[in-house]
């Protein structure tokens, strides 16, 4: 095959796939079934996001271009889709093109700027480096140089229930205010969502709060897997799963094969119940919350998922019983620790705080173990023996830095005094009760003249006799 005719089904390919990733972005946006509302609501969230592109580059869309893609696919279907060929005339032989690509294939570490001046050499001439490049990724050289064929991602589904659960976070609307956020996970097996919660932050404290009512109503998952966000790389996610004997595996970055499933339903959430609020509809996350419950139980758990047929909760059902945690197990795995060194004077230091412990363990590394919410009550143990608990001394802190709040504190009920404008009426005050003594001597000078008396030119001046009046 020539060089030309490798370029043209590279070209080929690469449309096909452009055209691929952009009805699947444009899918629910299309549905005929929605009203112009709806679908600019959708539209707005879809140009609002950063997108993995068809080649894995991250990328956003305007919606301008979200409607023209809208638009090209029902007038022309999928083929308008596909990205217009360039019809420009090559000014490059393709016998250098050619050769250029053998020196790639022969040696693979070669770089675009070394086959210039191997070019350069062999022949007097060579084009551009970036030409060169240009040319080794339309030949995909620069991604698979050896000519092996990409690593394949067969699709996999879990044997049975409860084998493996996905778990991912979603950016939602807009609630009194404040951004939320919907952590969730996902039976593999059956696609049944086990655990939800909304809340206003992306952190380990809502994670736990939608995993741990999970693991009491649904059981506990062999493993779990995730990607590497904060939340759930948190020291806290892999202590209660070291607890309860699960197995956490996270996607390697930049590879999200795998989540397919969960990004799947995050799209269904998108389309069927975000789609129904307006941003700050909702007076607080406990109605999202409960809307969401409703719509998960009441519509997506009951219908028949598109891939497997069967309702999620009835299919997830078909594995039942399964092994629950007492809330004890429960209770120890969703407890947060720090390791500490204990000081000379049998002290230990967390954050802001100072608590004494036994005086055996002075110079042990001992683990400190207490609820994030309440840093007044930590237990202490060394080797996990319980070594009783710490008896605090100085109290700076009452909870770990992590872990904020879903409600802000209440504002302190104000008083109505304003100091500042206090001082501002008293000075306002005290300057209208000053004498102005200048408005009242006026602006009088050494050889200003009384205006209410006659001067005649001719008299002495002040302080001189007058004639026939006798000296002192």
């Amino acid at each position: 095959m020539s060089t030309a005719e490798e370029e043209e089904r590279q070209r080929a390919e690469r449309a096909q796939r452009v055209a691929l990733w952009r009805y699947q972005l444009i899918r629910d946006a299309a549905d005929a079934g929605l009203s112009t509302r709806q679908r600019g609501r959708l539209v707005r969230r879809l140009a609002d996001s950063v997108h993995t592109g068809p080649f894995g580059e991250p990328v956003r869309i305007s919606r301008a271009t979200l409607d023209r893609w809208i638009r090209a696919w029902r007038a022309g279907g999928f083929d308008a889709l596909m990205p217009p060929r360039r019809r420009v005339a090559a000014r490059t032989p393709d016998q250098v093109l050619e050769l250029a690509a053998a020196l790639k294939r022969e040696n693979p570490l070669r770089s675009a700027a070394q086959i210039e001046r191997i070019l350069r050499s062999h022949s007097g001439w060579s084009p551009s480096p970036r030409t060169l490049q240009r040319h080794f990724e339309r030949l995909e050289l620069e991604r698979r140089p050896d000519g092996r064929p990409p690593a394949v991602f067969g699709r996999f589904e879990a044997s049975r229930p409860n084998e493996l659960w996905t778990g991912d976070a979603l950016h939602g609307v807009r609630v009194a205010g404040r951004k939320t956020f919907l952590f969730a996970f996902l039976d593999d097996h059956s696609r049944a969502v086990v655990g939800h919660r909304w809340g206003y932050f992306e952190d380990t404290v809502r994670l736990a709060a939608a995993f741990r009512p999970a693991l009491a109503a649904r059981g506990v998952p062999e493993s779990i897997y995730v990607d590497n966000g904060s939340a759930f790389v948190d020291a806290a996610l892999k202590r209660a799963a070291a607890k309860l004997g699960i197995k956490i595996t996270h996607s390697a970055p930049g590879r999200p094969q795998g989540r397919g499933k969960v990004e799947r339903f995050f799209a269904t959430v998108r389309g069927q119940f975000l789609v129904e609020i307006d941003d700050d509809q909702l007076a607080d996350l406990g109605e999202l919350n409960a809307l969401f419950t409703a719509w998960v139980e009441g519509e997506y758990h009951r219908r028949p998922h598109s891939e497997t047929g069967q309702p999620p909760l009835q299919r997830w059902l078909t594995g039942a019983p399964f092994a629950q945690p007492t809330p004890a197990q429960l209770a120890e795995a969703f407890k947060w620790s720090e390791y500490r060194q204990v000081s000379a004077t049998a002290v230990v230091k967390l954050f802001a705080n100072r608590y004494s412990v036994d005086p055996v363990l002075v110079g042990r590394t001992v683990e400190l173990v207490f609820d994030p919410f309440d840093l007044t009550a930590i237990e202490v143990r060394w080797g996990d023996k319980p070594m009783g608990l710490a008896v605090p001394q100085v109290i700076g802190r009452h909870s770990h830095p992590k872990a904020r709040p879903e409600q802000p504190e209440a504002a302190a009920p104000r008083t109505g005094i304003d100091y500042l404008r206090i001082l501002a009426d008293q000075h306002d005050a005290a300057a209208r009760r000053r004498i102005n003594y200048d408005a009242l001597i006026g602006p009088a000078g050494p050889h200003t003249p009384d205006p209410g008396r006659h001067t005649d030119p001719a008299a002495p001046p002040a302080g001189e006799p007058t004639r026939g009046e006798a000296m002192p």
